[in-house]
């Protein structure tokens, strides 16, 4: 699409204030084979809008003699985000309250291996916020050839999030890998998301049937890794998906997102209909639907804890957004007066 010298381009790669772009057709198909350097337009710092992220598709205006200039961030269709707790100068005190870390993605691969690092808690809470953002959240149990009880874990992980598809894969031999093939559609876009150490390089590298990425090994002693990837990234694979592997989504807090809370966990949440008060606290009072599922087996100890922590962390952050909200209200008025003083 090409409007004058105006294209339609996605954003693959941000390092600090330089942006790697990678036209697009009319349909939004993008070329992987052509890129360009871009930096932001001026009105973009003049109005405190929100910068694009990898992911994103942007309004450019084409420079034959320099870096294109980013005009305007298109309207996204899903976002990943986090609280934004980093130190910002006082003029953009509006902008705290979360930073969007990837745009526009279709599908997220959830991985964690079949190791120390598996946590029912974990996968719930990621596939909690993917849900939230509309994406189909995939669980992705990795380094299957180092456990004994596979077939348990995967139906394990599917009790606790029935609303993600659940696939056990070993990237050293194979097993598994051929059931992600239904998610790996042209142009489709698949976030990346997991634990250091967990195998999401070695994955990326399966996938594309060849090296995109470098691969770090885990220690034998806790099985932690060093981050592989340091920034943001978009990659083309041979078939033709897209793959944004994300560091730093490791950060990303339950921030107002009980929605996808509640649709992780439906099976609790329809229990608190059937029980005997509408305002049941799920403690002492006879005819709880919840205590008397936990008296019978029907929900675990675990899965019950599980929620609620969710859901005390989405409390919390709703509660610090609303307190950095009043804040910035308060000082934004201050500033105000203090101009016409």
């Amino acid at each position: 699409m090409k409007t004058n010298n105006t294209i339609i381009a996605r954003v693959s790669c941000v390092q600090k204030n330089l942006f790697t772009l990678l036209p697009c057709g009319e349909d939004k198909s993008v070329n992987a084979d052509t890129e360009l350097l871009g930096k932001l337009k001026g009105k973009i710092y003049n109005l405190g809008l929100e910068p694009p992220v990898v992911g994103d598709y942007v309004k450019v205006i084409t420079n034959e003699y320099g870096d294109a200039l980013i005009d305007q961030v298109l309207p996204r269709n899903t976002v990943f985000k986090r609280p934004n707790r980093s130190g910002h100068a006082e003029g953009f005190v509006k902008n705290l309250l979360e930073e969007t870390i990837v745009a526009n993605f279709d599908y997220v691969f959830i991985v964690t291996s079949l190791n120390q690092d598996y946590s029912e808690n974990r996968i719930a809470r990621y596939v909690s916020i993917t849900l939230n953002t509309g994406a189909k959240p995939v669980v992705i149990l990795s380094k299957a050839d180092l456990c004994d009880d596979v077939d348990l874990k995967v139906e394990i992980t599917q009790a606790v999030c029935d609303k993600a598809d659940v696939i056990a894969i070993s990237s050293l031999t194979g097993y598994g890998i051929e059931k992600l093939e239904p998610y790996m559609q042209k142009d489709k876009t698949i976030a990346l998301v997991g634990s250091s150490g967990v195998g999401k390089s070695t994955l990326l590298n399966t996938l594309n049937g060849g090296e995109l990425m470098k691969v770090n090994h885990i220690r034998d002693s806790d099985d932690k890794g060093r981050h592989t990837t340091t920034y943001r990234q978009l990659f083309q694979l041979q078939n033709g998906a897209w793959i944004m592997d994300t560091p730093g989504l490791r950060e990303i807090g339950v921030l107002d997102m009980e929605e996808g809370i509640d649709e992780t966990f439906s099976d609790v949440v329809e229990l608190f209909d059937q029980c005997k008060f509408n305002d049941c606290s799920h403690t002492n009072e006879p005819g709880c639907a919840v205590l008397a599922a936990l008296a019978d087996g029907t929900l675990s100890e675990e899965r019950w804890a599980t929620y609620q922590q969710l859901h005390q962390e989405n409390e919390w952050g709703k509660a610090k957004m609303m307190q950095i909200a009043k804040f910035t209200r308060e000082y934004q008025k201050n500033r105000y007066q203090g101009w016409n003083v």
